[in-house]
């Protein structure tokens, strides 16, 4: 296969590919009956768009990916073969990919999700669940799995309904240990997914690839085949060649831009790209990031990075809340830093914002977050 992928590519006569974005504004009961028809009439070949999904654009580089039928099949049937299968709650945006699975998941299991509106509240939640048969499914961001944990506080009927799901997937971005920690004390079964629109989402549960997903670190960069893996970018020969390589054994390989280790379970590290070089030292500010959330009051805290006059380059801690209390956790941020990653990464200072920017994903927007921030 070439590396173009464009809309010419030959398909049943009667069958087009589905273009989603953030700005399509789809029902999701529209978009089933497309997908139904989709899955229905579209050859299994492997090779034919399916659906077209922009990314978050979390890096600042939002793309037009193109999933084949074939992939968002396998990627629901592995799913099931790992977890389950049953009715699910879908929570997040059907544009994206992790909310497009749940309606795929759903297609073949020959249910219909029950649709929680993007305002997202434990009270909608709760009335979700309630409309559906057991086993309970759903897939959310930390942020909403955080919102529901906070309610389980006073609520314990969230804490009831949560237990009755058979698995909650975790995704988008990075759960911290302390959220972790509380659904774990209520009894709630997390599983953390990794993956992305160019895996078909989640392709990696718990740190274990699901069924006939490899993994591979090649030059400390996660890579993954199977057959989740996306055509390519939509017009974009130069993007897929750089992002699709094929061994010279004909596997076919997506480089993540993740830097990790895996020896049978995989541990995700950072981004290659997001790194800063302060006095002279490369800092991940994704280890910076995971450090400081284990500190009490910090746990949805952003790390960004700043200009610095002495230094180059810096970061700051950004938080949504009371800045007093913040100021008292950034001593505390600072050492464990120092303690565990060294002097030259620890962050230079807090800044609260009154909302955290969001991408429609769920995924804290970084590029506007850094753009606030010089503006403070």
């Amino acid at each position: 296969m070439t590396s173009r992928v464009q809309d010419d590519t030959p398909r049943p006569r009667s069958w087009r590919p589905i273009r989603l974005s953030s700005s399509s504004n789809r029902d999701a009961a529209e978009l089933v009956v497309t997908l139904r028809d989709a899955l229905a009439e579209a050859p299994g070949t492997g090779s034919e768009p399916a659906v077209i999904v922009e990314t978050s654009g979390s890096s600042g580089y939002p793309k037009s990916v193109v999933l084949p039928i074939s992939a968002l099949r396998a990627s629901a049937e592995v799913t099931a073969e790992r977890i389950g299968s049953g009715s699910w709650v879908l929570a997040l945006e059907p544009t994206y990919v992790a909310g497009l699975q749940v309606l795929v998941r759903g297609i073949l299991e020959g249910t219909m999700p029950a649709v929680i509106p993007p305002s997202f509240t434990a009270a909608q939640f709760l009335e979700a669940a309630a409309g559906i048969q057991a086993p309970r499914y759903t897939s959310l961001v930390p942020a909403q799995l955080t919102r529901l944990l906070d309610a389980a506080t006073d609520a314990p009927g969230v804490a009831d309904c949560l237990r009755g799901f058979a698995a909650i997937l975790i995704g988008g971005q990075a759960l911290p240990a302390a959220e972790a920690d509380r659904a774990a004390a209520l009894g709630i079964r997390i599983v953390r997914t990794y993956g992305s629109s160019e895996t078909s989402g989640g392709c990696v549960y718990d740190g274990v690839p699901l069924a006939g997903v490899s993994v591979r670190v090649e030059e400390g960069e996660v890579q993954i085949s199977g057959p989740v893996l996306a055509a390519g970018y939509l017009d974009d020969d130069e993007r897929t060649a750089q992002a699709f390589v094929t061994d010279a054994d004909g596997t076919r390989w997506y480089r993540t831009g993740d830097v990790g280790e895996f020896d049978g379970v995989l541990r995700v590290t950072g981004r290659r790209d997001n790194v800063i070089v302060s006095g002279g030292v490369n800092v991940s500010l994704d280890r910076v990031e995971r450090v400081v959330r284990t500190v009490p009051g910090l746990q949805a805290a952003v790390v960004v990075p700043v200009a610095d006059a002495r230094w180059g380059e810096a970061s700051v801690i950004v938080v949504e809340g009371d800045r007093a209390a913040a100021d008292d956790a950034l001593a505390e941020a600072r050492r464990r830093v120092e303690r565990e990653i060294g002097a030259p990464a620890r962050p230079r200072d807090i800044v609260r914002v009154e909302r955290m920017p969001l991408l429609p994903s769920g995924k804290p927007d970084r590029i506007r977050l850094r753009a606030q921030i010089t503006t403070l």
